[in-house]
């Protein structure tokens, strides 16, 4: 059988189609639908074959076959891991890093691995003594042997004279075990959770040994001292896969997150009276029953902020019949692994903890994980969701209830969910409201109070501080091993190049900064710098980019090359285009405090069919170090082109600044904004900015301008005043034949100055009237009100995200 499923928001209006639309779908459907009669039932149970269930599919394996004695195979990711391994090896490299998202089977891999080697002697390192005996149950499963071949150097074990040695750091980093081992007694060397090997007992030991081969495993190689993992492994990424890779891959467990509203006001600061009471922990219950888990039968982790939120929570939430225990840093590994137990067991159901489980500990059958936390980094964000996500089968998902509070750290939700860490907050709005980025079979989901104080996070963090940029840059330099650039930063997916790009005058200003600048230049080269970041850098026109990019390798391009290689890359180039271009590259373009900022930055002039690079920019270029940074800029902005259409000069839902859109609808010269207002119009093309939400205390006009999106198809929008029905603009309206109508809204002045395309719309006659309207002097002045149409009907979750739907 076939469902079909139709959300609607609907209003009664008379211009939609959505009902004839529906009557139209229902008739075809009934015109092809067969009658039920007896004789279809007699024949359909002749045909009737029975199916298995999805779950007795999964289970297809002998049951008479011990599970430690079951063979495993290698999945996607571990085959093609593999394989980078060898060749890594087979080029002469010693070193190996492996970036796996936590439930991937790293583990697995470093055996599959080694099995591959066949080493004399391995030694497998980790930092916690309950992962030891997973991980060597897990390399004999793959290694076969003897149980006499696998040995443990723990506190509680001494097995010194294995084959292969599962170590904890704590033990094999004393002195009177390290020198028991010549430097070469390992042929192969692993070292799990290999972004804690800054620390000093990892450095002494790996500074020790001397193996042919050296595996680092982790799934967040980032960190936030100065400690570089890359470094440690030669740059040598032999393979990385992360959450939303591991997800399309289908090597995770499914998951459902649901950012949920959390009690009362709850901040960062709240006393732990607020936290830990009987009203939160009914409220906390009802949301986390109301959510459920996979197979109703709850095995949670609950992630608390403090240990002693965690204990009282826990004495709370067994009050409640809810069956808890609680544990931290100070419990013992036979206390961790003894509660660990009764959980997989069913004997409680939730365990309440401070970040002892965020790495290094697999309880697979954890079928739900509790957030009862600000959100400190989404590095740990994602460790703790990621508690959940290996595969069991006891389980078909997992269930991540988050109870977001008034955290200033909201805004690190979606950049965790999404993977999305350039630091832009359009994306975040956007992945906060549109979560499609999640593959497969998971989903994401926010409540209506706990996405807007996201959105309150995103407007009030500033993405661009000094600090969190110094951070990336470093980060980055730190895995690619030289001074990244503009292209580096889009290439790695690190932080969109604009965010630098408005922060400082140029790239180049930011390196000086940080002393990191591999050269110098002249102030005027400066300049120049700062007009390509600031008008080109976004990519919104290739035009301009694919005559920098001739410009930088001849110092002269004539038109009807120009319009060939135009017309070669499929884009327009008819003459009032052209003609934008070139004004914009020479600055006839800008007027006003844009002139005066970039004036003596113009980079070509144009004469008789020719264009050439101007006196400055022909200087500049001698300059070899502003020739790198000024293609730098080029290629990243080409690469942020591909964000746009090609066919089209604006494009829908894209953000627009007032001048970005006049230059790319080849208006002459730049506007005032102040000029430009909400609305502009010239040679066929109508211009509307729209901004929805004011403010209450709103200054920028004289009068309280109500404009509206109605529904997903209709806008109401006010003339500027005084208007009537005789004036210009209004006369266009009633008759637009010869004119488009372009729609830009933004959702608040907190969004900044620039607007999304709506794409362009028709004015609805019969709504077009003139009215007088208030103003803030108590007098009363004209005004024309007209609904539009809109050519594209507004994206569901777009629409809800400008207007606020609840």
């Amino acid at each position: 059988k076939l469902n079909y499923e139709w959300n609607i928001l609907l209003t009664t209006r008379d211009h939609g189609e959505i009902i004839s639309d529906i009557r139209n779908y229902l008739d075809e459907e009934w015109e092809q639908a067969i009658p039920l009669t007896k004789q279809w039932i007699t024949r359909y149970e002749q045909v009737y074959k029975p199916q298995l269930k999805v779950e007795q599919v999964e289970m297809l394996i002998d049951p008479d076959v011990p599970e430690k004695e079951r063979y495993v195979y290698p999945n996607k990711m571990q085959q093609l891991a593999l394989q980078n391994l060898k060749e890594l090896r087979e080029s002469g490299e010693r070193k190996g890093l492996v970036i796996s998202a936590t439930g991937t089977g790293k583990t697995y891999l470093a055996g599959f691995d080694v099995a591959q080697v066949r080493p004399e002697h391995m030694l497998f390192i980790v930092h916690r003594e309950q992962i030891l005996n997973k991980a060597k149950e897990s390399f004999r499963r793959i290694l076969g042997g003897p149980a006499s071949d696998y040995g443990v150097l723990s506190g509680t074990a001494k097995d010194l004279q294995a084959k292969y040695l599962f170590a904890i750091i704590q033990s094999i980093s004393r002195d009177k075990y390290l020198h028991q081992f010549a430097r070469e007694s390992f042929d192969y060397v692993l070292i799990d959770e290999v972004h804690k090997a800054g620390a000093t007992s990892y450095l002494k030991v790996l500074d020790y040994f001397d193996p042919k081969f050296l595996l680092g495993m982790t799934a967040t190689p980032e960190r936030t001292d100065d400690f570089n993992i890359f470094e440690l492994f030669d740059y040598n990424i032999a393979y990385e896969i992360r959450l939303q890779e591991a997800l399309e891959e289908d090597l995770l467990c499914p998951f459902h997150y649901f950012g949920v509203t959390d009690y009362a006001t709850i901040t960062e600061s709240t006393e732990l009276r607020y936290l830990a009471n009987t009203e939160r922990v009914q409220f906390l219950l009802k949301k986390i029953n109301y959510y459920g888990c996979s197979r109703n039968d709850p095995k949670a982790l609950v992630f608390c902020s403090r240990k002693e939120e965690a204990q009282k929570l826990c004495q709370l939430f067994n009050e409640q019949n809810a069956k808890s225990a609680y544990l931290s840093g100070d419990h013992s590994i036979e206390e961790r692994e003894q509660v660990v137990e009764q959980l997989e067991d069913g004997k409680i159901q939730y365990i309440f903890t401070v970040d002892i489980f965020n790495e290094g500990i697999d309880i697979p059958k954890v079928n739900q994980v509790i957030m009862l936390r600000n959100t400190q980094s989404s590095i740990i964000f994602i460790q703790q969701l990621g508690r959940g996500l290996r595969k069991d089968p006891s389980k078909d998902f997992v269930t991540i209830i988050d109870f977001i509070g008034n955290y200033q750290n909201n805004y690190l939700i979606p950049m965790a969910l999404s993977g999305d860490i350039t630091r832009n907050k359009n994306n975040l709005r956007k992945d906060t409201f549109d979560t499609t980025y999640i593959t497969g079979l998971s989903s994401v989901n926010f409540e209506v109070i706990a996405k807007e104080r996201i959105y309150q996070s995103i407007d009030a963090i500033k993405l661009d501080d000094a600090k969190s940029l110094r951070e990336i840059f470093k980060n980055l330099k730190n895995r690619i091993n030289r001074v990244p650039y503009l292209k580096d930063f889009l290439e790695h997916g690190v932080v969109d190049p604009l965010i630098i790009a408005t922060k400082y005058s140029s790239y180049y200003d930011f390196l000086v900064k940080m002393n990191e600048n591999e050269g110098m230049i002249a102030p005027e080269e400066n300049k120049q710098l700062m007009f390509v970041s600031r008008e080109l850098l976004p990519g919104m026109r290739r035009h301009e980019l694919l005559l920098l990019k001739e410009l930088l390798k001849k110092s002269v391009v004539t038109m009807t090359d120009f319009r060939r290689l135009l017309m070669a890359e499929g884009l327009s180039s008819d003459s009032a285009t052209l003609d934008s271009v070139l004004r914009t590259l020479s600055l006839a373009f800008y007027t006003g405090t844009s002139r005066k900022n970039y004036s003596g930055a113009e980079l070509i002039g144009y004469h008789d069919e020719k264009i050439f690079r101007s006196t400055v920019f022909e200087r500049a270029l001698k300059n070899s170090y502003y020739a790198f940074l000024v293609n730098d800029l080029v290629e990243a902005a080409l690469i942020k082109n591909a964000e746009y259409e090609a066919e089209q000069p604006l494009t829908l839902y894209k953000k627009y600044r007032r001048r970005d859109v006049l230059r790319l609808l080849n208006w002459q010269e730049q506007m005032v904004d102040q000029n430009i207002g909400g609305y502009t119009y010239k040679d066929g093309k109508f211009v509307i900015f729209m901004t929805l939400e004011k403010g209450e205390n709103f200054k920028g006009a004289r009068m309280a301008y109500e404009d509206t999106i109605i529904d997903p198809q209709h806008i109401l929008y006010y003339t500027k005043s005084p208007r009537t029905i005789n004036s210009p603009e209004v006369k266009i309206l009633l008759e637009p034949t010869d004119w488009e109508i372009y729609m830009f809204i933004k959702k608040s002045d907190d969004e900044g100055t620039d607007f999304y395309f709506m794409g362009t719309v028709n004015p609805i006659r019969e709504t077009i009237h003139e009215l007088m309207k208030p103003t803030q002097d108590g007098t009363r002045r004209s005004v024309v009100e007209a609904e539009f149409l809109l050519e594209h009907p507004l994206d569901s979750k777009f629409y809800r995200y400008l207007i606020g739907i609840q």
